[in-house]
């Protein structure tokens, strides 16, 4: 990793973005690379968790935020991350974006989160504490409590639960923003990985390492949960 993107200045780069580290940034960087799957709640988390005629939406912005951290741990680890939506609604467009960009599973109306956690640590042999987690809200902590980074998306209306999420211990970093939070954290670690630069390159050039990344991803058939 250059000078130009220490632990220290990756750091220093998200506070100045209104990001808070509740656990030191080294720490997030070893648990980034011991990752072996991603696990994202839905609303609140890929748009503003607002109801209505129309369907929830997301940002293409968010969503190349996932398909770059998603390469940058593909190619660290030499295999897919796991990727997954939990969601405690039945969302189609969850769904359709998870079909869309080859993630693994879509879990929808869901009451107890964690007891998808339990299930995809039984099912495809990843421990717990091998899974980041990107949450926003109370329904989420009891999956955020297993996994082992937890990445919080701050609301300005709710800092009680920001608090407390801090003081059980089941957040480690709380996003500087409630728009795009999804691609703040994936930067977030792509940066402390010492990945993004490279990573950025390699989608750019579509070189044969982006290539061969893209047709594994491509080839995961999403599972409907």
């Amino acid at each position: 990793m250059s000078s130009e993107h220490s632990l220290e200045s990756i750091q220093a780069l998200f506070e100045s973005g209104g990001g808070t580290f509740l656990t030191p940034a080294a720490e997030i960087a070893a648990a980034a690379r011991d990752c072996r799957g991603i696990v994202f709640d839905w609303d609140g988390v890929f748009n503003a968790g607002r109801k209505g005629e129309a369907p929830s939406d997301f940002s293409e912005v968010d969503s190349m935020g996932t398909n770059m951290l998603r390469y940058g741990l593909w190619r660290i680890a030499g295999n897919q991350p796991f990727a997954a939506i939990i969601s405690g609604e039945n969302n189609k467009t969850a769904v359709r974006f998870a079909e869309r960009e080859h993630f693994h599973a879509v879990f929808t109306g869901i009451r107890d989160k964690r007891q998808v956690i339990e299930k995809i640590s039984a099912k495809h042999g990843i421990d717990a504490k091998q899974l980041v987690c990107v949450f926003d809200d109370i329904n989420d902590l009891g999956m955020a409590g297993l996994c082992g980074l937890r990445l919080m998306v701050r609301r300005d209306a709710s800092p009680m639960l920001a608090d407390h999420a801090a003081q059980q211990g089941i957040c480690d970093y709380l996003t500087g923003s409630a728009d795009y939070a999804v691609r703040e954290v994936c930067e977030l670690l792509l940066g402390l990985l010492g990945a993004y630069d490279d990573v950025v390159s390699s989608r750019v050039a579509v070189d044969e390492d982006y290539q061969r990344y893209f047709d594994a991803r491509q080839a995961i058939a999403c599972q409907i949960g």
